[in-house]
């Protein structure tokens, strides 16, 4: 099996349209990992959910930058998406399915449910007039080539 370590960063303005491109930007990255397009699909909308709730929640879709840092440790992918906004009073509360700290909005408050139910790992950081940190890991599931499986054989 062959182990990657590698590293992303990119930052960008906090507007619904780059929604989108977090999720392509991290999916390609991640591509090297040879992942399954559910493992894909998973990463992708965890991203998505984790952006738009920086744009929603973190800066009320006023101006602001959103960082994402994106590592391969071998099967590893995590995934850091960092917003410079407002922050969260009570992490544990707006981690509740169905909580909105946004009634008004046609959202279904289901944002980290989501994140925790496409990711093996979700650690939540934040800091009121600070911001908020997501973390998000996922392993993603390696085939083996037939030249380890004959190796794997040989070491038995």
């Amino acid at each position: 099996m062959k182990h990657f370590n590698n590293q992303m960063v990119v930052e960008f303005d906090s507007i619904s349209k780059n929604e989108s491109f977090a999720r392509v930007v991290v999916a390609a990255f991640v591509s090297r990992l040879n992942p399954t397009l559910e493992e894909i699909a998973d990463i992708k909308t965890a991203v998505s959910e984790a952006v738009t709730n920086s744009i929603i929640h973190g800066y009320e879709n006023g101006d602001g930058r959103i960082r994402i840092e994106t590592h391969i440790v071998e099967d590893t992918v995590t995934v850091i998406v960092t917003d410079y906004g407002i922050g969260i009073t009570d992490v544990e509360k707006a981690m509740e399915p169905m909580y909105t700290s946004k009634p008004e909005l046609e959202r279904s408050g289901m944002g980290f449910a989501f994140m925790e139910a496409f990711m093996d790992e979700l650690f939540v950081e934040s800091e009121v007039g600070e911001g908020t940190t997501v973390t998000m890991r996922k392993v993603i599931k390696q085939e083996s080539s037939e030249a380890d499986k004959v190796v794997d054989e040989e070491n038995k």
